[in-house]
């Protein structure tokens, strides 16, 4: 993934942090983000189902955080989340 030099450039500026170090940081930020819809509501509802957590209020959890989310998801409702996770 390229990342982009003046954004880059302000990272370093901002933390210390060196050149590759850096580098390193917005890569795993831009791959957090990169994530799809899908990916994310998968990963998310088997992290809060391993934490306890019942459906109904996963799925609330999962509305928040999509809507949340830097480049916002589409809003889904309870069904489409649904069918994301159980096919």
């Amino acid at each position: 993934m390229a990342v982009d030099p003046r954004l880059l450039h302000h990272v370093v500026a901002s933390t210390g942090l060196g050149v590759a170090e850096a580098a390193r940081v917005v890569e795993d930020v831009l791959a957090f983000h990169h994530e799809s819809v899908e990916a994310y509501v998968r990963r998310r509802h088997a992290e809060l189902k391993a934490r306890g957590a019942r459906n109904a209020e996963i799925f609330g959890v999962l509305s928040r955080e999509l809507s949340g989310r830097l480049v916002a998801a589409p809003e889904l409702s309870e069904r489409q989340l649904r069918r994301i996770v159980y096919g």
